[in-house]
Formats: structure tokens, C-alpha cells, sequence
């Protein structure tokens, strides 16, 4: 069984919360009550889009194991809008504390159609413009696309996962979760 899920901003991607005691986070059993399914990857909290989880081990490890390299697309907000150079940077992989990136696609997008809102929605600048980029990599690293952009010089303001391999969002609202 393979399930998509549109996992909302400040939802942990686990069943349980092990923070700490009286925490009142959000997790996937909030959203999804189906018994012995698990996330095939992780989608950090403050990040949205699609987290897939199956009850296949097979499938979870060619998800969510660096050595398949599935493509992922994510739509990435940043600040600023970046240049061809910097565009060319992450093309050819740019240098984090953990070492270099594998190349990506990047590309600058206009603002996704039908975006939902975010709660909170993002911290807006007036004097600093804002735009979209469409980020393809085929790695997984913590916090990666997040530090992709901060190391180009443009952060990260939001981050939504719009596909994992052949599985896309398509059709999918925030919090909304059908079977593949």
C-alpha cells in the first residue's frame, strides 16, 4: 500500500510526538489512522507537501534510500530573486559544512496556481522582493534545499515537496491524503 499525503506546515512527519512532555505538535496520526504504514522519507516540520508512506519495506527503502537517487521536486519561496549565476551554482552543486551537493535542476517559476495559505503565512519584507524557484534533487540530506538557497545568498522563506519520483501533489489539498 503506497499513500500520498499533503502534509501541512508545523506537522511532525511521524505518528508520535517525542518532544517534549505536554507538547501539543501535530503528527501524521492526526491525519491519517491507517495501522502500520510509515513515512518512506522525512519532511522536516516547517516544510510542506508530499510525504509518502507505505507499509512495504521493499518500497520504503527504494523511496527513501540515497542510493536509487528518485528525483524530488520541490517549489521553493526565497528571498531575493537569484541571478543566472547563482542558478548555475546549484546546477553544478553548491559546497554545505557537509560537503558539496549533487547537481540539481534549478529554475526560476512564477508563483505556483492554487497555492493554499499557509498558517503562519510567511514574513514578508517590503523593501526585499520574493520569488519562486523549482529545485530538483536527487540526494536527501538534512535541511538540504534550505541551505542549498542559504548558500546562494537567498533563503529559503517556504518550502513545499511537490513530487517524489512518478508521485506528484496533483489534486491534493493541504492535509489531504489518498492511496496510490
Amino acid at each position: 500500500m503506497l499513500i500520498l499525503f499533503n502534509k501541512p506546515y508545523g506537522v511532525l512527519s511521524q505518528f508520535t510526538d517525542k518532544g517534549t512532555q505536554g507538547s501539543s505538535r501535530q503528527t501524521l496520526s492526526d491525519f491519517i489512522t491507517i495501522p502500520d504504514v510509515y513515512a518512506a522519507g522525512r519532511l522536516d516540520r516547517d516544510s510542506e507537501g508530499l510525504l509518502l508512506l507505505t507499509d512495504d519495506g521493499r518500497l520504503q527503502n527504494k523511496i527513501a534510500s540515497p542510493k536509487h537517487k528518485m528525483p524530488k521536486i520541490y517549489l521553493v519561496q526565497v528571498e531575493g530573486i537569484p541571478d543566472a549565476a547563482a542558478l548555475r551554482a546549484l546546477e553544478q552543486g553548491v559546497t554545505l559544512k557537509d560537503g558539496p551537493t549533487k547537481p540539481a535542476k534549478a529554475r526560476l517559476i512564477d508563483a505556483p496556481p492554487d497555492l493554499w495559505s499557509r498558517d503562519p503565512p510567511i514574513r514578508v519584507r517590503q523593501s526585499i522582493p520574493d520569488c519562486w524557484l523549482e529545485l530538483t534533487i536527487r540526494e536527501g540530506r538534512n535541511r538540504q534545499v534550505r541551505r542549498m538557497t542559504a548558500a546562494i545568498g537567498h533563503p529559503t522563506l517556504r518550502l513545499i515537496r511537490y513530487s517524489v519520483g512518478e508521485w506528484t501533489l496533483d489534486g491534493l489539498a493541504s492535509g489531504a491524503w489518498k492511496r496510490a
